[in-house]
């Protein structure tokens, strides 16, 4: 089957608060092929800056908009997903935004190809069968410890067994404040359920002010201290793990390219690479991780923050592997979340564990009615000439 149309979707709620929170908008990418059928894709970037690299014009040899690489291609095989997707990025080199982007197509094409052997993406990785996975409600901390408590008995009511807090005002008041906040998301889920903390990047390179914060958080038994660095500090990263903090360490959703995935795994010692699929440039290059977290002895944990559509990505790539179990599971209130996917989102079993789906391609579809509800139309035009306008659903 040849590839005949892309179509791109920017949806967004009415108001954006400026909130760590990536479920208020998205990149949607739909791919049609000429025999009827398609697949869905979304990134964890931009919608806007994503779109354009689909319809840039050419600058030179290197910033070749990924419509251009892709449309009236051949694809039948995971074989011609990945040479589509190495073309895409040869094509865009240059680009900045490229990783980003071109992750919604690649896993629209996953989609795609599963659904025309009728294969599930995971089997078309290599797999021959899945391991549930255990769900970890990703949340933001509340304004105040008091909030804090609040949302994690929340959590602890809706049945979750681990729950991530993160960003909100950690790293932002006190050290004292920032112990408050995780011992109250302890009081909160209670003392058997797992709990992560993710700092937001927000002491750069001061390794030091992260190694105080792993000391105190200890008592409040967390699983793991995810990005207390920045994305690039894999020297502090290194010093970190060289004071050897009594908690693990958590880091990689800001790896825009498998390189920086590997060096923060070999050189900066984390215990747990966690790999978004929506910005790493799509499946094909997040299993290439999942697969060199395994030869490292890394845990390899999916980041997602968007919508099920990106969770259904993301735990078809390490599925298959037993000890890789935890699954990042968004548990906000925005409808953009669980509401553009059908059935609605991938559900938490009568184990408290999810299973991959185990239908043909991503093994969900996209409700059209969210994203007539929430679309936003684009219409791009140069000197005159239409270089797009927004599809109907």
């Amino acid at each position: 089957m040849k590839i005949e149309a892309i179509d791109l979707f920017y949806v967004a709620l009415p108001e954006i608060k400026r909130a760590a929170d990536g479920t208020q908008d998205s990149f949607l990418v739909r791919v049609r092929a000429d025999n009827g059928m398609y697949g869905w894709g979304e990134a964890d970037a931009s919608p806007l800056a994503s779109l354009a690299v689909y319809v840039a014009p050419m600058s030179h040899s290197n910033i070749i908009n990924i419509n251009e690489a892709l449309l009236g291609e051949k694809v039948d095989s995971p074989d011609d997903v990945r040479r589509l997707r190495a073309k895409a990025g040869a094509y865009g080199l240059d680009f900045e935004q490229i990783d980003h982007a071109v992750a919604a197509v690649d896993i629209a094409l996953w989609d795609l190809v599963g659904k025309y052997l009728n294969e599930p993406v995971y089997r078309l990785l290599g797999y021959k069968k899945t391991y549930p996975k255990l769900p970890y409600a990703s949340v933001l901390f509340g304004d105040t410890p008091a909030e804090t408590r609040k949302i994690a008995r929340g959590l602890k009511d809706r049945g979750f067994s681990a729950a991530k807090f993160g960003w909100g005002p950690m790293g932002k008041v006190s050290l004292e404040n920032d112990v408050a906040l995780v011992a109250a998301a302890r009081e909160g889920l209670g003392q058997h359920p797992e709990l992560m903390i993710d700092c937001g990047v927000v002491w750069g390179q001061d390794d030091g002010a992260a190694y105080e914060r792993a000391v105190r958080f200890a008592d409040s038994r967390i699983t793991w201290m995810e990005e207390p660095l920045h994305p690039d500090a894999v020297d502090a990263y290194r010093r970190l793990k060289d004071r050897k903090p009594p908690v693990r360490i958590a880091a990689g959703e800001g790896c825009d390219f498998y390189r920086s995935a590997d060096d923060l795994m070999m050189n900066g010692g984390i215990d747990f690479v966690q790999i978004d699929v929506g910005r790493i440039g799509g499946i094909t290059v997040t299993d290439q991780v999942c697969r060199r977290a395994d030869q490292l002895g890394v845990t390899f944990v999916n980041h997602t923050f968007k919508s099920h559509l990106q969770l259904a990505a993301s735990i078809h790539v390490h599925a298959g592997i037993e000890k890789f179990r935890y699954l990042e599971y968004p548990a906000g209130d925005s409808p953009l979340i669980l509401g553009l996917t059908s059935p609605t989102g991938l559900p938490v079993n009568r184990k408290g564990l999810v299973d991959c789906p185990d239908k043909p391609g991503l093994g969900v579809d996209v409700n059209l009615d969210t994203v007539r509800r929430y679309q936003r139309k684009v219409r791009i035009e140069i000197d005159g000439k239409l270089l797009f306008a927004s599809p109907d659903p």
